[in-house]
C-alpha cells in the first residue's frame, strides 16, 4: 500500500487566505511610502529639496544703530559750536546718546568741570546702591530727604545724604564701582566742588534709564520718578529738547564761583523721551557772566545739537 504523504498538496483555505492579507497589506504600505506627501525625509537622502524661493537681502530698520551725522556735518556741528562759545566767552562740553536710535555725539568730553548741585543725582543713585547692597528699601527719612535733594535742591538735605554715603571716600569707592573714572570729590566733604566730564555723566544716566546698571528696577524706578518731578522753576537745560507730548527727567546745577571772579557754573543732565527719540543729555560749562546766560547757553548748544541730529539746519 502506498503511503499517504503527510504534508498537503495544497494549503488548507484558512491559511491561503491569511498568506493572500499579508501580501496585500505589505504591498500597500510599500505604495503608501513612495507616494505619501507626509513621509518625512532623513538626513541624508538621496531626494534633492525643493528649491526655496529667493528672497530679497535683509535691510537693517531705519536709522537703526546707525549715526545720524556724516563727518563732514560733524565737523560742522563741532566748529559752529566753537564759535558760539568763543563770543559767548564762556566754556562748555556737551555729550547726547540716543538709546533708540545707538547715535552719540560729543563735544570736549575731556574737558572736567565742577558739578554744582547736579552731583545730587550721583549722590541719589548711590545712596539706592547702598540700599540695594542691603536688600532694603530706604527708610522714611531718607525718602523725604531724596526728594528735598532732587524735586528742590535742597542743600542741608544733600549734606545729610552725602554723610550716610560715606562722605568723600564713600562717595568715590561708590563710583569706581560705576566705573565713573573722571569724577573726583572736591575733598573736605564739599559735595557741590566734584569734578566730573560728560562722559561719566552720560554713564551715570545709563544707570538710572537702562537696565544695563547695579541699581535694582526699583531703585532706578524711584530715581526717575524724582527726576520727573523736578520744581518747575528748576526745571531748564535738557529740557529744551523737549517736544509736545515728550518725557522729561533732569536734574541741574548752578553755583557763582569766587575763583573766577563770581562767573558761574550751570550744568543740566537728564533724559528727553518721545516716540521716535530717546535722549540722555549731558552739559558741564563754565565762566558765565551771571546764572541767566549761563541758561541761555546751555539751551542754545542743546538745541543745536538735537536740531542737528534730527536733519534740519543748525546754522
Amino acid at each position: 500500500m502506498q503511503k499517504r504523504s503527510m504534508t498537503p498538496a495544497h494549503p488548507p483555505a484558512p491559511l491561503r487566505t491569511a498568506f493572500l492579507a499579508a501580501l496585500v497589506f505589505l504591498l500597500t504600505s510599500t505604495v503608501l511610502a513612495v507616494f505619501s506627501p507626509e513621509e518625512p525625509r532623513t538626513r541624508g537622502s538621496a531626494a534633492p529639496a525643493a528649491p526655496r524661493p529667493e528672497r530679497p537681502p535683509a535691510t537693517p530698520e531705519p536709522e537703526q544703530r546707525l549715526p545720524p551725522l556724516s563727518d563732514a556735518d560733524r565737523e560742522r556741528l563741532d566748529r559752529s559750536l566753537d564759535e558760539y562759545l568763543e563770543e559767548q566767552e564762556c566754556r562748555l562740553s556737551i555729550a547726547l546718546h540716543d538709546l533708540r536710535r545707538g547715535a552719540i555725539y560729543s563735544y570736549a568730553p575731556q574737558e572736567t568741570y565742577i558739578t554744582a548741585s547736579l552731583v545730587k543725582l550721583n549722590i541719589l543713585v548711590l545712596l539706592l546702591l547702598q540700599a540695594d547692597d542691603g536688600g532694603r528699601e530706604l527708610s522714611a527719612s531718607e525718602h523725604a530727604l531724596a526728594s528735598s535733594m532732587i524735586r528742590y535742591s535742597d542743600n542741608d538735605a544733600t549734606d545729610e545724604l552725602y554723610a550716610r554715603i560715606g562722605f568723600d571716600q564713600g562717595f568715590a569707592e561708590g563710583n569706581r564701582r560705576l566705573g565713573l573714572r573722571g569724577t573726583e570729590a572736591g575733598g573736605g566733604g564739599v559735595w557741590g566742588a566734584t569734578r566730573t566730564t560728560t562722559t561719566d555723566q552720560i554713564r551715570l544716566l545709563r544707570v538710572v534709564f537702562t537696565d544695563v546698571s547695579p541699581l535694582s528696577e526699583r531703585s532706578r524706578r524711584y530715581a526717575r520718578e524724582l527726576l520727573g518731578a523736578v520744581a518747575p522753576e528748576q526745571a531748564w537745560g535738557v529740557s529744551v529738547a523737549a517736544a509736545e507730548g515728550d518725557t522729561v527727567e533732569l536734574k541741574n546745577g548752578w553755583v557763582p564761583r569766587s575763583t573766577d571772579g563770581n562767573r558761574w557754573a550751570v550744568t543740566s543732565a537728564g533724559r528727553v523721551a518721545g516716540a521716535d527719540h530717546e535722549y540722555l543729555i549731558a552739559v558741564l560749562s563754565d565762566h558765565h557772566r551771571d546764572y541767566f546766560s549761563g541758561i541761555e547757553c546751555v539751551e542754545h548748544v542743546v538745541t543745536e545739537v538735537v536740531t542737528a541730529l534730527e536733519g534740519g539746519d543748525w546754522v
